[in-house]
């Protein structure tokens, strides 16, 4: 009897010990977890490859615009051509006024996109919790959101005690409104579902605003973190243009002054350079705290 259980247990035991192996094995695990990395990876290369080429093709007409002295109701005539501008740009980069010049913009956008971004988040969360705030504030939202930086020029060189004061001052005002308005929507478009069912468990105000609120606004307020940045550096240069003495808005209209073509051409592009490369990092910052997005998709 005992010799006739034996080989039945073994049998068992075996097969169960296969079992996991030839699942491990099979390979089914391994490209699952392999293809979304590739995936991206490749979405990467080929979105490089069509901005790569979407620029040579940009600079090639450029160059073939210039090369005709095209002037079919647009005239290219006193326009530089790409070598002409990538030979200043060169001569510029081994200057030390131009790196100057840039680092001074820089530092201007810092400080007042700093404080449009403390300052602004605040004003959008409190008026998206409260009437009361928002029927306070917004009129002088309204008021002052559409004047362009250019108009406030006059008036906050009379304000402000110096120049550099001033083009902090217009380049903060710009910031403000796109993180105010979009922080307020944010808020407001929060499902107030969410809201209802936290505060059914015994949760706080406090807790309802730090836990549901201010997560379900963070898309909204990433949005205008990122357009407030293109909008501060617009704000930015039509300061440096009338009232700096430094700065890469500045260096622009000097060589507009000077009708030096190509110092302009060179300027416009740092400018976009720099602009775009502020608004990715604030993506590039603000991704991680949108990640619960992903894991809902």
């Amino acid at each position: 009897m005992d010799t006739a259980v034996k080989p039945k247990v073994v049998e068992t035991e075996t097969e169960a010990e296969k079992a996991p192996v030839l699942a491990v094995s099979s390979g089914d695990l391994g490209p699952k977890m392999s293809t979304p990395t590739l995936k991206i990876t490749r979405e990467h290369i080929s979105s490089a490859g069509i901005v790569a080429l979407s620029l040579t093709i940009g600079v090639l007409l450029w160059h073939f615009v210039t090369a005709i002295n095209l002037d079919f109701y647009i005239n290219f005539e006193n326009v530089p051509s790409p070598l002409r501008v990538f030979t200043a740009f060169v001569a510029h980069v081994q200057t030390e006024i131009f790196w100057t010049h840039i680092y001074v913009s820089m530092r201007r956008i810092l400080i007042s996109y700093s404080l449009a971004v403390a300052l602004g988040i605040s004003i959008g969360l409190i008026m998206g919790r409260s009437r009361i705030a928002r029927a306070f504030i917004m009129p002088y939202i309204e008021v002052i959101r559409p004047i362009p930086a250019v108009a406030w020029i006059p008036l906050a060189i009379l304000m402000w005690p110096t120049e550099e004061s001033s083009i902090i001052y217009i380049t903060f005002l710009g910031a403000l409104f796109p993180i105010v308005l979009n922080t307020l929507h944010g808020v407001e478009q929060t499902p107030e579902v969410l809201v209802r069912a936290v505060q059914s468990l015994g949760a706080s105000r406090w807790a309802v605003f730090r836990h549901v609120v201010i997560p379900a606004a963070l898309p909204s307020i990433a949005a205008g973190l990122a357009i407030g940045m293109g909008v501060s550096w617009f704000s930015l240069l039509a300061g440096e243009i009338i009232s700096g003495q430094y700065g890469i808005g500045y260096f622009t209209w000097d060589a507009y002054s000077l009708i030096n073509y190509q110092d302009i051409v060179v300027g416009m592009l740092v400018i976009g350079f720099l602009g775009t490369a502020s608004t990715a990092a604030v993506k590039l910052i603000t991704k991680p705290m949108l990640k619960w997005q992903e894991r809902t998709r």
